[in-house]
C-alpha cells in the first residue's frame, strides 16, 4: 500500500514515501521546535470530510488558544475545524474515566475503528506519564498501537523526550517510526534541523535534513549527501571561459560539464571572471545561474554593466537567475535544495557560485564539508552543466589551499594573484591544473579594462606562486 503523502515540503523524500497506514510514528524534540506545528500540518493536508484527522491534546492549554497560534500559516483552516479536523482534550476523557489511563486508550481505539480517521495525534505522549506508573503505561501504548496497526490510520505521538528517554522508554520501542527534531543556537542564525532515527518498512535519507518555519509552515530541506546524484551528463565539448585570451592557454576553453575553481585574494577580479563567464553562455544563448552570498543581484548587474555585460535583461527575461543569499542567511541545505529546484528543468547550461569561503563558514561542520561539495558538484555536472566557483586565498605570501580542503574535486584550477611590476601592483593568471587536458604552464599578466579580464603578456621572471622557488641558469629548459 502506498505510503501517506504528509503535506510537508521535503518530509516525504526524507521519510521514504511518507506515512504508512497503521504505522505508529513519533515525533520527539525539545520545546520549540516545532513539534506541534509539523503534526497540525500533517493533518490538515490529509484531513478531509470522509476521513478526518483526529488531534488529543493532553496539555491544559485551551484549545481556542492552539487555533490562535495556528492562524498565520497557510496551511490552517478554520473551516476545517469539525468536519475535517477534531481536537479533544484528552484530560478530560481520564478524568471522566477516573484516571484510568487503558479505558481512555481503549475509547481512543474504539473511535478510530468506528470513524476510520487518516490521522490520529496525541500530543504530548510524554504527558500520559503523570496518569500512569511504567507497568501501565506500556500495557496501554502495547494496546493503543497494536490495535491500530490493523487499521488503515497513522498514529503520531508527539512529545519532548531526552535522549536517554528515547534510548529507554517504552514508546520507542513500540513505534514504527521516530522523527526526532532539534534547535541549534549558533551565530549568526540558528538552526533547526530533523533526524529519523527510525522508519520501519521504509529506505529514509539518514543524517541531520535543515528545516525552517515560515508562513506555509514546516519546509523540510534534505540533506544533499543523502542524494544520488546520478553520473555526470556525458558532454565532450568545450565552452568559452568569456575571458578574451584565456581559452587558447586551456586548450580550446573550459570541458562542458566541468568544475572550474577560480582561486585568489580579495579583489583579483574572481567576480568580474564569473561575470564573464556568465555573460558568454548568455551571447550563446545559455540559461546561466549565479548563486551569490555577498553582492546582491542588483550590485551584480550594476557592476556588470560597467563592462558592457546587460545582465539585467536576461534577468528580466529568465534566462539568467541571480539566487542572492546573505551570509547570516546561508544555510548548506536549503542552498542545495534552491540549486536543485533551478536545475530541475534542465535547462541551465553555466552555474556560479561565488564563493566557497561563505559556505565553509556556513556548514559549522568541518568534516562534512568535502562530502557536501562532491554532491553538490555532481549535481550541477549531472544537469550537464558547467560550473565555476570562486575561492579566497590570503592577499600576501605563498597561496595555500583553500578553505575547505577541496581542491581535489574540481576539474581546472586557475589562480588569480596580484604581483609587483616595477613597484606597481599588477595581477597574474596561471592555470594550475586542468584535469585529462593540456595547457599552458605560464603565468600571465592580466588586465581588468572596460571589457572585463584580458590575459597580456607572459611573465618569465616570476616565480614562487606555490610558496618555493628554484635558481636556474638563463635559457634552462625543464
Amino acid at each position: 500500500m502506498s505510503g501517506l503523502a504528509t503535506g510537508v515540503p521535503g518530509l516525504d523524500t526524507v521519510l521514504g514515501g511518507g506515512l504508512e497506514p497503521g504505522a505508529t510514528v513519533i515525533i520527539s524534540g525539545s520545546p520549540g521546535t516545532g513539534k506541534t506545528i509539523l503534526a497540525q500540518q500533517i493533518c490538515f493536508a490529509n484531513a478531509t470530510e470522509a476521513r478526518r484527522a483526529i488531534y488529543y491534546t493532553t496539555l491544559s492549554e485551551p484549545h481556542s488558544k492552539l487555533e490562535r497560534h495556528l492562524e498565520p500559516f497557510a496551511f490552517f483552516s478554520a473551516d476545517a475545524l469539525g468536519p475535517k479536523v477534531e481536537y479533544i482534550h484528552l484530560g478530560d476523557l481520564i478524568r471522566k474515566d477516573g484516571g484510568r489511563l487503558d479505558a481512555t486508550l481503549s475509547e481512543v481505539v474504539r473511535k478510530a475503528l468506528a470513524d476510520g480517521p487518516a490521522l490520529v495525534v496525541i500530543d504530548s505522549t510524554r504527558a500520559l506519564r503523570d496518569f500512569a506508573n511504567e507497568r501501565d503505561l506500556r500495557v496501554a501504548l502495547y494496546d493503543l498501537t497494536s490495535r491500530l496497526a490493523h487499521s488503515l490510520t497513522a498514529l503520531l505521538l508527539v512529545g519532548e523526550y531526552t535522549s536517554e528517554e528515547m534510548a529507554s522508554d517504552v514508546e520507542f520501542s513500540l513505534a514504527d517510526g521516530i522523527i526526532h527534531l532539534a534547535y541549534e543556537p549558533r551565530e549568526p542564525i540558528d538552526r533547526r534541523w530533523l533526524r529519523v532515527v527510525k522508519m520501519r518498512g521504509r529506505r529514509h535519507l539518514e543524517g541531520k535534513h535543515s528545516f525552517r518555519i515560515g508562513e506555509e509552515g514546516v519546509g523540510i530541506f534534505p540533506r544533499i549527501e543523502t542524494h544520488d546524484p546520478g553520473s555526470a551528463a556525458a558532454v565532450g565539448w568545450r565552452i568559452s571561459s568569456g575571458v578574451p585570451g584565456l581559452d587558447p592557454l586551456m586548450g580550446g576553453g573550459i570541458g562542458a560539464g566541468e568544475a572550474t575553481v577560480v582561486l585568489g585574494p580579495s579583489g583579483v577580479g574572481k567576480t568580474i571572471f564569473s561575470l564573464g563567464f556568465v555573460a558568454e553562455g548568455l551571447a550563446r544563448g545559455e540559461r546561466c545561474l549565479y548563486a551569490t552570498f555577498q553582492d546582491t543581484a542588483d550590485q551584480l548587474l550594476t557592476m556588470a554593466q560597467t563592462f558592457g555585460w546587460n545582465l539585467a535583461e536576461a534577468r528580466d527575461d529568465g534566462q539568467l537567475v541571480v539566487h542572492h543569499v546573505p551570509i547570516g542567511e546561508l544555510d548548506l541545505d536549503i542552498l542545495a535544495a534552491s540549486i536543485r529546484d533551478e536545475l530541475a528543468e534542465g535547462t541551465i547550461r553555466r552555474v556560479v557560485i561565488d564563493s566557497l569561503a561563505e559556505m565553509v563558514f556556513a556548514a559549522r561542520e568541518g568534516e562534512r564539508f568535502p562530502a557536501y561539495a562532491r554532491s553538490l558538484i555532481g549535481l550541477i555536472r549531472n544537469s550537464a552543466a558547467s560550473v565555476v566557483i570562486t575561492s579566497e586565498t590570503m592577499t600576501l605570501g605563498p597561496t595555500p589551499e583553500p578553505v575547505g580542503g577541496v581542491t581535489f574535486l574540481f576539474h581546472n584550477v586557475i589562480l588569480l594573484r596580484y604581483i609587483e611590476l616595477n613597484s606597481a601592483t599588477g595581477r597574474a593568471l596561471s592555470i594550475v591544473k586542468m584535469r585529462n587536458s593540456g595547457h599552458n604552464k605560464h603565468v600571465h599578466q592580466i588586465e581588468i579594462g572596460e571589457h572585463g579580464i584580458a590575459i597580456g603578456e607572459t611573465l618569465t621572471d616570476v616565480s614562487g606562486v606555490l610558496g618555493w622557488s628554484t635558481l636556474r641558469a638563463p635559457n634552462t629548459t625543464f
